[in-house]
């Protein structure tokens, strides 16, 4: 396991500044958040910095200006969000660096917090620019990260910083490095994966990672149809990239050579529209779809073969649903898998671990999120880390 320094490697900071970098990039409605989960998040560890009495400073990004100022996104709109979350008075402060910023500190007493303008109305934070950086870093005296969701982005105030102050993961970025460590750093084997999605072409990287990392994979939604297709059976009009039937197949012989059991659905729910409960819908066997019909869900039969296979393994990870889970009743495969390995957790067989925004929603909506090891809220970083690939504002942590 790679390291990377916590709040508990802090020594004595009151009066310190912390520039803490924070995901509050919140969903708003008529100038209101209608979403505090990403608050919610954060709030421990900006509490504990501040009841450590530092001066605590939060650095994110709101919306997508491009490097200019725009009043609609001044993160001085979700002051009163955060307010509401921490219980505490939260300083606006309309820079993120400079003289405006230095005097905002000499009004802070230690225990206070401020929040900074939205990183994003500056270029080179997202050009990763040292410059910029390094004006952020001058009011500074240590970094905290602990939006683990925009870390898969080289930007100054997720990756430049950590080179220039000694740098800590937060509350919430450490939870998630510690489950995702478990899942597939170091994960207790057998170790299974359920991918799911609309498209193969968004997930063509994960599968090909995963196939030589875990021993079962669970592939559902519109991205089971292209594997079906490509081992020549006929999908009727479901939603299926026939294009990609060539990268199916290699991804399926290199399950076969990893010893990786890889799980389609041999029944399915068909329907001759996309609607809720049609008058069309059926259960039937994948070689029994009409031309006219398409496949919205996992049939029965095979979610408890699903839900077997999980019985007999140490690891889960998840992401996507298994049908079209927004529709009833195409969410009753992914509902059943969930309880199944909801149960599973609770009862201490099995270490799960879920991330991505479906992802999320599925499980709120399976009335199971809660019994999961652990559920990520990140949606992008989510996945490129199922994909094997390197986090810049992870990486820079691990370095500091």
């Amino acid at each position: 396991m790679a390291t990377f320094r916590t709040l508990d490697d802090l020594g004595d900071i009151r009066g310190k500044v912390a520039l803490v970098r924070v995901d509050l990039n919140l969903p708003m409605s008529d100038g209101r958040a209608t979403d505090l989960t990403r608050a919610r998040a954060v709030a421990p560890t900006i509490l504990e910095l501040a009841d450590a009495g530092a001066k605590v400073l939060l650095l994110a990004h709101f919306g997508r200006p491009k490097g200019e100022r725009h009043s609609t996104l001044s993160t001085s709109l979700i002051q009163g969000a955060v307010e509401g979350v921490l219980g505490r008075e939260v300083m606006f402060i309309p820079e993120v660096a400079g003289p405006v910023v230095e005097q905002s500190i000499g009004i802070l007493r230690p225990g206070d917090i401020g929040l900074l303008e939205n990183t994003r109305f500056w270029p080179g934070e997202e050009k990763n620019d040292r410059e910029f950086a390094q004006a952020i870093a001058d009011n500074g005296d240590f970094y905290v990260n602990d939006a683990f969701s925009a870390s898969h982005r080289a930007h100054a105030t997720t990756e430049g910083l950590a080179h220039l102050l000694p740098a800590y993961a937060g509350r919430a970025m450490q939870a998630e490095l510690e489950a995702l460590g478990k899942a597939l750093g170091s994960p207790q084997k057998p170790v299974a994966a359920v991918v799911g999605g609309a498209k193969v072409s968004t997930k063509l990287a994960v599968l090909e990672h995963l196939v030589s990392r875990v021993d079962h994979l669970i592939i559902g939604g519109g991205m089971a149809n292209t594997f079906l297709a490509a081992r020549g059976i006929d999908v009727g009009k479901s939603l299926c990239e026939h294009d990609l039937a060539a990268k199916a197949e290699a991804i399926l012989d290199a399950a076969d050579a990893a010893g990786c059991a890889v799980h389609l659905p041999y029944d399915v729910v068909v329907a001759k529209e996309f609607a809720a409960n049609p008058p069309s819908l059926r259960v039937c066997n994948v070689h029994e779809v009409a031309a006219d019909e398409m496949i919205l869900d996992v049939g029965p039969q095979a979610v408890e073969a699903l839900g077997d296979a999980l019985k007999t393994c140490r690891t889960l990870v998840w992401n996507g649903p298994l049908g079209a889970f927004e529709t009833p009743p195409f969410d009753a495969a992914t509902v059943a898998l969930a309880k199944t390995a909801a149960a599973l957790t609770s009862e201490g067989s099995l270490i799960s671990v879920a991330g991505g925004g479906d992802t999320v929603a599925a499980l709120n909506h399976a009335g199971v999120a809660e019994q999961f090891s652990y559920v990520s809220t990140a949606g992008g970083a989510f996945l490129e880390w199922m994909e094997g690939r390197e986090l810049p504002g992870v990486a820079a942590l691990e370095r500091a």
